[in-house]
């Protein structure tokens, strides 16, 4: 039996007949008791938030639910559907699309805004990581939401009464400010914060390690995914691609009849 019971070791689950018990708590004590955010931060960091803490974790959940077709998670998930996905399937299939492109700028910004802290040379950082890693700097700027990703301004404004409250310190709110500015005195115009950049500074905030960022990013979105499946599902549609039926693509290979 040690060969069994030693092959899995977790802090986060102890299960027997009749017992449940999570991060050292019975489920029936937690049930009715906790919120869903303050559920996530047990589950992950292994004790309670402070009420504070959890309402700013909720505050960030809640901004990322969704973003419409035009997300490539939330248009996977239709598509999914239309292709005979169970509900499961389709998040499972969207939720696959969360990688670094689409979904991993959260993690990014995070990663960013500590190398600041940890440097204390905000320029050079952001030197390095149009060198290094990317000529775009994750968390601000939107192809969409131009001048300003409506989401950003109120989670900021919430970041800040919770510094004022004595929640945080504020340390990557104001990193995530002076990227704000820096950026936009290097290009002349404003390149501002957008989603990503704001939960960034949330989860950064609250002690989250960069990877958790795009996880509860995941967990986020993953409402959004549920319910765009879900009403793909009510409405119907077969095989229903990425494009209405009567659009075509653009063929940019050799074709016999013109070329010779």
């Amino acid at each position: 039996m040690s060969d069994v019971t030693e092959w899995w070791s977790t802090d986060i689950i102890d299960m027997a007949p009749g017992q449940i018990r999570l991060r050292g708590h019975d489920i029936q004590d937690l049930i009715g008791e906790v919120s869903f955010a303050q559920m996530i931060w047990l589950m992950l960091r292994g004790e309670f938030p402070s009420e504070g803490q959890a309402a700013l974790l909720n505050h960030a959940l809640v901004a990322g639910v969704d973003h419409g077709p035009q997300a490539p998670s939330i248009a996977t998930a239709r598509m999914a559907v239309t292709c005979g996905l169970s509900l499961n399937g389709a998040m499972a299939s969207a939720l696959n699309m969360l990688d670094d492109v689409h979904g991993g700028a959260g993690e990014q910004a995070v990663e960013l805004y500590r190398a600041i802290a940890l440097s204390g040379d905000l320029g050079g950082e952001l030197d390095r990581w149009q060198a290094e890693v990317s000529r775009f700097i994750p968390g601000f700027g939107h192809r969409f939401h131009t001048p300003s990703d409506p989401r950003a301004p109120r989670l900021m404004e919430l970041v800040e009464e919770a510094q004022v409250q004595g929640i945080l310190d504020g340390t990557f709110l104001g990193i995530g400010r002076a990227v704000e500015t820096e950026l936009a005195a290097r290009k002349g115009k404003p390149v501002t914060m957008n989603i990503d950049g704001a939960t960034a500074v949330i989860f950064a905030e609250l002690g989250f390690d960069a990877p958790l960022a795009r996880g509860l990013f995941c967990l986020s979105r993953s409402v959004g995914i549920l319910a765009h499946a879900r009403e793909q599902q009510m409405q119907g549609g077969r095989n229903k691609g990425p494009t209405p039926p009567q659009y075509r693509w653009q063929y940019t290979g050799l074709n016999p009849l013109k070329d010779t």
